[in-house]
This record gives structure tokens, sequence and C-alpha cells, in this order.
């Protein structure tokens, strides 16, 4: 019992302690990938509303049983077939690597009657397992305009990781790199366009970096609930 309330108090202070640190416009994603129910709750029970994951499967075993107010961002890598189990309740999904992609989240929006919000993930990293569009590749799909066409999705805003290391000038500048393509797509495609307005960068051991440079959505997860148990 007596760890039980441990665990408590450790979420709540830990979610608390990453949410001082966010400055306003900024909001928190609270990775729950791998950790239990249990602990999701606890962090609900401390205001926590939004929560990301990355596996279709445990994410749809967790929707069934969470409250229905929370808001659940799919931060993994989305395989199309998979994308029919989360389009009827997904708030965002911040992968979307592919026109592939995209056309099949419109597809399984329009039959669950939703327009499903979406941000276009970037490689920005030095890592080659990194999913994403290179810069032109971006360009030049925002170009072709046949994503105008797709009335079951909502574009509002890009995605990066940057790369796993040590070098904090470097994940700087990639950081950077990002908010200021950012910054052109947004002139270049949805200047009149409120809702593209999202820049999700930052994880757990990054993201002060991210949110100096520019980032609305940062991903938290082991800060607030501890290692993942794999």
């Amino acid at each position: 019992m007596r760890e039980n309330r441990e665990t408590v108090m450790s979420i709540r202070n830990n979610l608390q302690e990453v949410l001082s640190t966010l400055p306003e416009g900024v909001r928190l994603v609270a990775v729950s990938k791998f950790h239990p129910v249990e602990a999701l709750q606890e962090a609900y029970d401390a205001g926590q509303r939004i929560f990301g994951e990355s596996k279709v499967q445990e994410l749809s075993q967790k929707e069934a049983v969470m409250p229905k107010d929370v808001e659940w961002h799919f931060i993994g890598h989305l395989q199309t077939n998979k994308v029919k189990y989360i389009a009827p309740y997904v708030t965002l999904i911040h992968g979307v690597d592919s026109f592939r992609l995209l056309q099949e989240i419109d597809r399984q929006g329009k039959r669950v009657g939703r327009v499903i919000p979406c941000l276009l993930q970037m490689h920005i990293a030095q890592e080659d397992t990194k999913f994403g569009f290179a810069f032109d590749e971006c360009r030049e799909m925002l170009a072709n305009c046949e994503w105008k066409e797709l009335t079951h999705v909502a574009l509002v805003g890009l995605m990066g990781m940057a790369s796993n290391t040590d070098d904090e000038e470097l994940v700087k500048t990639e950081f950077a790199r990002l908010h200021q393509f950012f910054i052109e797509v947004k002139h270049d495609f949805f200047i009149e366009d409120e809702d593209f307005k999202e820049l999700s960068m930052g994880m757990s051991d990054d993201y002060p970096l991210a949110v100096a440079e520019g980032s609305t959505l940062v991903r938290v997860g082991s800060r607030i609930f501890g290692i993942r148990n794999y």
C-alpha cells in the first residue's frame, strides 16, 4: 500500500515539475506507452489530459477503460492497415510520414465521419532509423496540392525528433531548422489557416531545448512515469 502511495505522489510530483518548466502556449503530451493504466489514471487524477501512445493495440486497450475526456495522441510509426482502429477517437496523429498514409487516414476519417488532425513528420535527425519527410520532399508534396482534396484530414503542423546524442548544439540546430521550416511552410501553404500552428518537438531528454526553439507540443514520458517496462 505504501509503495502505491509513493508511486502516486511520484507521478503527481514529476508531472507538476515538468509542467512548471513549460511556458504558456506549450502543451504537454504525457508519453504513457508501456505503462499500466493505473499510472495513466494517477496522471489523469493530477490533471493531465493529453496522453501519447505508439502502439495501436495498447492505445485501443487503454482508450476503452480511461475517462472519455482524454486526448489521445498517436506518436509512433503508424502503419496504414492500423489506422482504422484509432480513427474513431484519436485526437492527433503526430507521425504522418507519407502521402499514402495521409490518404488512408482521410479514408478512415470519412468512414467514421470525422476530420482527423495530423502532423507531418519531418526527418531532422542524423540517424537513418528515424522516419519522416525530407524538407524538399515535403515541399514537393505540399506544392502538388493533392492533399487539399482530402476532406477528412486536417494538417495542423509539423513534428520531428532530434538526433539521440549528448551534443546539445546539434540538437538545438536540428530543432531550429525545423522551426524555420515550419515558418516557411506556414507562410507558403497555410497562411490563412489558423489551425496550422503546432510544432511537436522535444522528449524527456531534450524538451527544454525544443521549447527554446519554438515547440508547442512536448512528448515527455520517463520524467513523469519513470523508466518504461518493456
